[in-house]
């Protein structure tokens, strides 16, 4: 199976995200239903691995909390833009609660992460040049804020690619904890 751990988003704001969509050259945006903030992929892993990774994933206690996205951005060298994106300001317990789901990745046999994390949103990724528009689509997206997003739990994912694209499929979901709650 091919894994990935993330926070889904609120429904609400995936059909926000969908309303930027649209008008660039050689985009392939994101289905609002796959929009998510990845906090660790894993890749193909077999049946025994998967539930090691799930055992480990289940230990963890970290508290809800709130992060807001705020503006796009582009994956890809100068030359070449590979993706396009939104940022999340990483508010700490953000940051604790991937560095604690690398840690557990790890304790269940698997290789450490070899990039930093950059936490975004994917909206769409490019098969050529975006076109002559996507200076001017940047500019006028780069104020996005999405406001307050509440976070109250992360998941494991299975992917399959398709010819239309991924599709994705809740494996387990993990809650996090009221704040007063986790330590």
């Amino acid at each position: 199976m091919r894994l990935f751990v993330a926070i889904p988003l609120p429904e609400l704001l995936c059909d926000q995200l969908a309303q930027i969509r649209g008008g660039l050259e050689n985009a392939r945006w994101v289905d609002p239903e796959n929009m998510h903030l990845t906090l660790r992929f894993l890749g193909e892993l077999d049946g025994r691995e998967a539930a090691d990774v799930d055992a480990e994933l289940n230990t963890i206690a970290a508290p809800c909390f709130e992060m807001e996205l705020a503006g796009l951005y582009t994956f890809g060298n100068g030359k070449k833009i590979n993706s396009l994106y939104v940022h999340v300001e990483a508010p700490e317990p953000l940051t604790r609660l991937q560095t604690k789901v690398e840690k557990r990745v790890q304790r269940a046999g698997q290789p450490p992460e070899g990039r930093k994390f950059r936490p975004h949103v994917t909206l769409a990724r490019f098969k050529g040049p975006p076109g002559p528009k996507f200076g001017n689509f940047l500019h006028q997206h780069s104020l996005y804020r999405s406001g307050p997003v509440p976070v109250d739990r992360f998941a494991l994912y299975s992917s399959k690619l398709t010819q239309k694209g991924p599709i994705y499929r809740t494996e387990a979901e993990y809650p996090l904890e009221p704040a007063s709650v986790a330590s």
